[in-house]
C-alpha cells in the first residue's frame, strides 16, 4: 500500500470561501478519480503557529494506482484550477504502509 501525504499552505490573500472550495474540490477526487482506498482532506486545527493550512492523506493499493491518480486529467485540473492559484507552499511524501 502507498500513502500519499500533502501539506498545503495557502497564500495570505486566499479568502475563506476560496480555501473551502479548494478543500471540497480535493475531497471530490475520491469519487471523480478513484483508485484510492481512503482519502482525508482536513484543515489544520490551529493548535500550533506555523503549521500548514490543509493536509491531504490518500492511500492507494499499489504504486500503479498512485501513478494513475497523479496523472489523471481530473486530478491535474483540480490542481490547476483550485490549488495553484492560492498556493504559497506545498510539501509531499509518498511512503509504503
Amino acid at each position: 500500500m502507498i500513502r500519499h501525504v500533502v501539506l498545503f499552505t495557502w497564500s495570505p490573500d486566499a479568502d475563506a470561501e476560496r480555501r473551502a472550495q479548494t478543500v471540497e474540490a480535493l475531497r471530490g477526487l475520491r469519487r471523480s478519480v478513484g483508485g484510492m482506498t481512503s482519502l482525508v482532506v482536513a484543515d489544520d486545527a490551529d493548535l500550533v503557529d506555523g503549521n500548514a493550512d490543509t493536509v491531504l492523506i490518500a492511500e492507494f493499493p499499489d504504486v500503479e494506482a498512485f501513478h494513475r491518480y497523479a496523472q489523471d486529467p481530473v486530478h491535474l485540473a483540480v490542481i490547476a484550477e483550485h490549488v495553484r492559484p492560492i498556493l504559497a507552499a506545498r510539501s509531499a511524501i509518498q511512503h509504503r504502509v
